[in-house]
C-alpha cells in the first residue's frame, strides 16, 4: 500500500489542465471584482455602515474607509496577473491575501462561493499553475509539459468536497419530505415568463427540484471522474447551474462552478481550449510564437515535498471542518453552530425580528434601540436570525451607550425567528444579559431550543 501511495505521488500528468484552470479562475475573479465595484457594493457594504460584524478571531480585520477601494484594486490586478500567468507566485499570494481580507471585513457578506474562492486560491499557492501557457513560461523560455498528477487532483478533490457535502447535507426531513425551503422560493418566482404562474406553483415540481438537487450534488463529482459519464455529467453541471442562475440571485457562482469542473476532462480538451485561445489572440494581431513554442518543450515540473505535505494537511482539514456541527447539541439550522464553512448550500430560509433593550441594572430603567440608527437593512436582516451576530451587536450597543455616559449598562434582546416556513418562536433567552456573554466555540446555551425536530445530517 505504501508503494502504491508513493507511486501515485510520483505520477506525472499534462500541465494543460492547470493552465486552463488558472486562466478561467483569474479572469472570472477579475470580472467578479469589476462587477462588485460597478454595482456600488463596495460603498454600500463596506464604506457606508458605521458598524461591521466580525468573524470570531478576526475582529482586527475591518474596512479602512475609502482605502478599502485599494484592496479591490490590488485584488483585481493580481487576479488579472494570475490569469495571464505573470509573476504567478506573487500574484496568487497577493490575490489570496487581499480577497480573503475583503471577505473577512464583514460577516454579513458571507457566501459559500466566496469561501470556496479563498480555499482554491490557497491551494493554487502550492501548485504550478504557471508551468505552461503563461507569461512566466515565456519570460524564462522554459515551459513544463507535465506536472505531478496530485497537483491537478487536489483541485478535483476540493470541488468534490464542495459537491459531496452539499449533497449529503440535503438528506434531511425539511429538504426531502417537505421540499423546504425550495417550496417558498420557487412559489415566489411567479413573475418568470411562461413558467412563473404554472410550473413554479406546482408541488410536484418543488419535490422534483429538492430530490434532484440532492442526487445531483452527491453524484456529480463521481460522474465527472469517469470518462464514460464525464460528458453527460458536464451537461448536467451546465444545466443545473444555469437553472439556479435564472431562479436565484447568486452572482458569479454558477460560472465559477461550470468552468472549474472542466479540470476533470482529459488534457486533450484543455489543449483545444489553449489552441482556441491562441487563435483569438492571433485574431487581435497579437504575437503567439512563444506561446506555441512552449508545447514543443518536454520538461517535467517537480514540486517540493513541503508543498505536498501542506496540501495533504489542508485537504484533511477541509474534510473535517464541515463535520464540526456534530459536536453541538440542538438543531443546527436553528442555532447555526457549525453551519458556516460546511457547504450547506441553500438549505434554510430564516426570518427574524430582534429588538434590543438597554437596561440600567441598578435602577431597572430601560429604553429600546432603533436598529436603523446603527445597521443597514442588509445587516439588520442577517443579524436578526444569527446568534453570534446578535451577541456581537449587543456588545457593540452596550459599549456605545457606555461611551455616552450611561451607567450599569445591561443589554437584552427580544428575538423571534421563523425557520423554513414554521411559525416564529423565541430565539434568544430574554433573561440573558448579552454584556455578560462572550463568543467562543462553546455551545451557546442562551439560544432557546427549536420546538421541532429536523431529521437528517
Amino acid at each position: 500500500m505504501i508503494n502504491s501511495i508513493a507511486n501515485y505521488f510520483n505520477k506525472q500528468s499534462s500541465a494543460a489542465p492547470l493552465a486552463v484552470f488558472r486562466m478561467f479562475f483569474g479572469f472570472l475573479m477579475f470580472i467578479s471584482l469589476v462587477r462588485f465595484w460597478s454595482k456600488g457594493w463596495i460603498e454600500s457594504l463596506y464604506i457606508e455602515p458605521s458598524f461591521h460584524f466580525s468573524y470570531y478571531g478576526f475582529e482586527w480585520v475591518k474596512p479602512v474607509g475609502l482605502y478599502t477601494y485599494a484592496f479591490f484594486i490590488i485584488c483585481g490586478i493580481s487576479a488579472f496577473f494570475v490569469a495571464i500567468g505573470y509573476k504567478y507566485r506573487l500574484s496568487i499570494l497577493i490575490f489570496f491575501l487581499s480577497f480573503t481580507y475583503i471577505e473577512l471585513m464583514d460577516k454579513t457578506t458571507y457566501l459559500n462561493h466566496y469561501y470556496f474562492v479563498s480555499l482554491v486560491s490557497f491551494i493554487m499557492l502550492f501548485i504550478p499553475c504557471n508551468a505552461m501557457f503563461s507569461i512566466d513560461a515565456i519570460s524564462i523560455r522554459k515551459s513544463y509539459k507535465t506536472v505531478p498528477k496530485w497537483t491537478i487532483d487536489s483541485l478535483k478533490l476540493m470541488l468534490g468536497i464542495v459537491y459531496f457535502y452539499a449533497g449529503i447535507t440535503k438528506i434531511n426531513s425539511d429538504w426531502l419530505l417537505n421540499a423546504m425551503p425550495l417550496k417558498l422560493w420557487l412559489k415566489s418566482k411567479y413573475d418568470l415568463p411562461f413558467i412563473g404562474h404554472t410550473l413554479m406553483q406546482q408541488e410536484w415540481f418543488h419535490f422534483f427540484m429538492s430530490w434532484g438537487g440532492m442526487f445531483y450534488d452527491i453524484s456529480i463529482p463521481f460522474l465527472l471522474l469517469f470518462r464514460k459519464t464525464r460528458s453527460i455529467a458536464f451537461v448536467l453541471v451546465v444545466a443545473f447551474h444555469i437553472t439556479t442562475r435564472v431562479l436565484f440571485p447568486i452572482g458569479m457562482f454558477p460560472y465559477i462552478m461550470i468552468l472549474s469542473t472542466i479540470i476533470f476532462f482529459d488534457s486533450n480538451v484543455h489543449y483545444k481550449i489553449i489552441h482556441f485561445t491562441i487563435k483569438i489572440l492571433e485574431f487581435f494581431k497579437m504575437k503567439t510564437d512563444n506561446l506555441k513554442l512552449s508545447f514543443s518543450q518536454v520538461n517535467h515540473y517537480k514540486v517540493w515535498n513541503t508543498s505536498l505535505l501542506i496540501i495533504v494537511v489542508f485537504m484533511t482539514i477541509q474534510i473535517i471542518i464541515p463535520l464540526r456541527s456534530l459536536l453541538y447539541p440542538g438543531e443546527l439550522f436553528w442555532n447555526e453552530q457549525g453551519y458556516r464553512f460546511s457547504w450547506r448550500v441553500m438549505l434554510m430560509e430564516k426570518k427574524g425580528n430582534s429588538v434590543f433593550k438597554i437596561v440600567n441594572s441598578k435602577t431597572n430603567s430601560f429604553f429600546y434601540v432603533n436598529n436603523d440608527d446603527f445597521l443597514t437593512p442588509v445587516q439588520q436582516k442577517q443579524m436578526s436570525f444569527q446568534p453570534d451576530m446578535i451577541l456581537e451587536y449587543g456588545h457593540y450597543l452596550g459599549n456605545h451607550f457606555k461611551s455616552q455616559g450611561h451607567q450599569n449598562v445591561a443589554v437584552f434582546v427580544e428575538s423571534y425567528v421563523s425557520l423554513n416556513g414554521r411559525l416564529s418562536q423565541q430565539f434568544i433567552d430574554p433573561s440573558a444579559n448579552l454584556m455578560e456573554l462572550k463568543d467562543s466555540f462553546k455551545h451557546k446555551f442562551w439560544i432557546k431550543p427549536l420546538n421541532d425536530e429536523i431529521k437528517g445530517f
